[in-house]
Order: structure tokens, then C-alpha cells, then sequence
């Protein structure tokens, strides 16, 4: 599995949310850019993102993953 795979999926099934992915092999760490997203409860997000990769956890091509969600505004500000 590489990075580039996730943030394609990611980016294609979460409209409107930018992902920057750190890792290889099966461990990535995700920093998930989106007002819709941050606005939701921690809950929430992340059964947003694990919707689209249960699949690949199944399969053991994901093992671990690490989640941060940042508005827009917030992200901005990192920078």
C-alpha cells in the first residue's frame, strides 16, 4: 500500500477534504483538511474516514492509522 493510494481514495470519497498522508507499507498517519469534517464530533470523523478504508484493514493492506483533522483556517495557520 503507499501513501499516494489513501490520499487518492480519501480525496475521491470525501469531497472537498485535502489529505496529506505520512507512511508506507501498512502504518499511515493522515492530517485530514476540511471544515465539514472538523466540525463533526472525534466520533464521527473518524467513522467518516474508516468507511473508506475498512476494506484494506480487512485485508491487512492497512494495519494502523493515525488521524488529525484541521480546518481549513486552522491548517492555514500551521503553515
Amino acid at each position: 500500500m503507499q501513501a499516494v493510494e489513501v490520499k487518492s481514495l480519501l480525496e475521491a470519497k470525501l469531497p472537498g477534504t485535502q489529505v496529506e498522508v505520512e507512511g508506507e507499507g501498512c502504518n499511515f498517519q493522515l492530517n485530514l483538511i476540511s471544515d465539514e469534517l472538523a466540525g463533526l464530533s472525534p466520533v464521527k470523523r473518524q467513522q467518516q474516514v474508516y468507511a473508506h478504508l475498512n476494506a484494506w484493514i480487512a485485508d491487512g493492506s492497512i494495519h494502523a492509522v493515525t488521524m488529525k483533522f484541521f480546518s481549513q483556517a486552522a491548517w492555514a495557520e500551521r503553515s
